[in-house]
């Protein structure tokens, strides 16, 4: 690299000490070619050793494209040295034909690259994108680089403009370039100076200013570090100089193309009407065009998201719903879990109203141990998805009945006092009576109901625990039978229809 930097300086100082002799100056400029070509097709060769897949095949047509630009650069240089009276740059037939058969294996190397995890429609916007910027430095080139005297060159320079462009594109949109994104800003750099080069002396016909000559040598020089530094980025670490990039959810390369080719187009105005003006404005016409596609593949492209969007945030509010449930519901039953009943009685208390006009009840099966014991789990199972739907059916719209676990169950009965509380656990009661079928048999439920109705200064723990004081009372007393737990002492409360009378505690 260091040798290719100082061959290059060499020129450019043997470039200026010949300022005035345009023969000799393009003697030299053609002399100094030869080695970084070499160097391009050398360093290409290394990189596709060490690279694989679509990456190899990729450097691989680069060695060979270095391979004929050295060819054809040698034979010119030999053509330069026995020249007589020279001062274009332009090469010869054969540097030409070697020159172009490259350039167009280096664009099919580009074209072939593949873009890999892209939708159909990313591929046509990414398409429409780079042909935006193709067609911009297609107007520049129409309007400054094609002259009448000297079309052939000035076309293959523009071409050769273009392509590093084009490479450029591609590392900026796809996200895939075969090269670090070091490697092809020295492309982009060399484009950008060859562009300079031509542009300080588009219609010449004569000798030009020896750093003319200088800035055109030195895109050789960039073209051949690219390779170069590639070598050495692979050859520490593959990884980094191989690695796919994060390609950007937008570009802006199609607007500066536009800024480009109506900038180009101003230019031609004051010389009045002719051909490279209408070239202009056609290819002005046609960014505009290629744009305007590209908005519509957008904001297809933008329906799509939005509706997968929509699609996926329902899919995740279901999923919430869903998870709510089972986080807030017993799996078995169907009815409210621990937890949920817990903070259904925390809120209803916390009310204005709450005290006095809140009572809970609690639910404990009698005798379920002897159906999992006899008739297995099933029968068991069947027996409290039974009870369920007993107590479903025996509570109002508004209460919440829920499953503490196992055999024991709760309800939380809003606006409802003492004799309300007693009514439904009469209710629950009776329903329980009526046996579950089960397989060719039936089972059976009685149950022990422990009710407490909320005072002032009660929270949902203090509440709970009396109600599951007045359930073991309830139990100690005998089957299917309810308590009411009062605080202020026993006081005679009537059970309900077919039911012993019991004191209330």
């Amino acid at each position: 690299m260091i040798a290719a930097v100082l061959w290059t300086l060499a020129g450019c100082v043997a470039l200026f000490a010949l300022s005035g002799r345009a023969n000799e100056q393009v003697q030299i400029f053609w002399f100094f070619q030869p080695p970084l070509d070499a160097l391009l097709a050398w360093s290409s060769w290394q990189v596709a050793r060490r690279a694989t897949g679509a990456l190899r095949r990729f450097w691989l047509v680069m060695a060979f494209v270095g391979a004929l630009v050295t060819i054809g650069d040698t034979v010119q240089t030999g053509l330069a040295l026995a020249g007589r009276e020279q001062w274009s740059t332009s090469g010869g037939t054969v540097q030409a034909v070697c020159f172009t058969i490259g350039l167009a294996a280096l664009i099919l190397a580009m074209l072939a690259h593949p873009m890999p995890g892209r939708t159909r429609r990313e591929q046509v916007a990414f398409w429409l994108d780079a042909a935006t910027v193709l067609v911009a430095g297609a107007v520049v080139a129409w309007c400054y680089l094609v002259g009448p005297d000297d079309v052939l060159n000035t076309m293959i320079t523009g071409a050769a403009i273009l392509t590093s462009g084009f490479a450029a594109v591609k590392l900026v949109l796809s996200g895939n370039a075969p090269m670090h994104k070091a490697v092809a800003w020295t492309l982009l750099v060399s484009a950008v100076v060859n562009a300079t080069g031509v542009f300080m002396a588009p219609g010449a016909d004569g000798p030009m200013p020896a750093y003319v000559y200088a800035v055109r040598l030195l895109p050789s020089l960039l073209i051949a570090a690219g390779p170069r530094l590639q070598e050495l980025l692979a050859r520490f670490d593959e990884n980094v100089a191989f690695g796919a990039r994060r390609r950007k959810p937008y570009s802006l390369l199609p607007y500066g193309s536009i800024a480009v080719a109506f900038t180009a187009m101003l230019t031609m105005i004051p010389e009045g009407p002719h051909a490279r003006l209408w070239g202009a404005a056609a290819g002005l016409g046609l960014i505009f065009a290629l744009v305007v596609c590209r908005q519509l593949s957008a904001f297809h492209e933008n329906k799509r998201l939005i509706d997968q969007l929509d699609a996926t945030l329902a899919d995740l509010r279901e999923h919430e719903v869903r998870l709510r449930h089972q986080a807030q519901s017993d799996g078995l039953t169907g009815l409210a879990n621990r937890t949920c009943f817990h903070e259904e009685v925390a809120a209803e208390l916390s009310a204005p109203t709450g005290a006095g006009l809140t009572s809970v009840m609690i639910i404990d099966l009698d005798g379920f141990k002897a159906v999992n014991d006899t008739l297995g789990h099933a029968a068991g199972d069947t027996l409290l998805a039974g009870v369920a739907d007993r107590l479903r059916d025996s509570v109002r719209t508004g209460d919440l009945v829920a499953r503490l676990g196992g055999d024991e169950f709760a309800v939380l009965l809003r606006d409802c006092g003492t004799v309300g509380a007693a009514q439904t656990a009469d209710r629950i009661l009776h329903e329980l009576t009526s046996p579950i079928p089960y397989e060719d048999t039936v089972v059976r439920a009685n149950a022990s109901i422990g009710i407490a109705c909320a005072e002032p200064g009660d929270d949902a723990t203090s509440l709970l625990r009396s109600a599951d004081v007045a359930m073991y009372a309830a139990k100690h007393a005998g089957k299917g039978s309810w308590k009411c737990y009062d605080p202020s002492g026993p006081q005679p409360v009537a059970a309900g229809p077919g039911h012993p009378r019991r004191d209330a505690e």
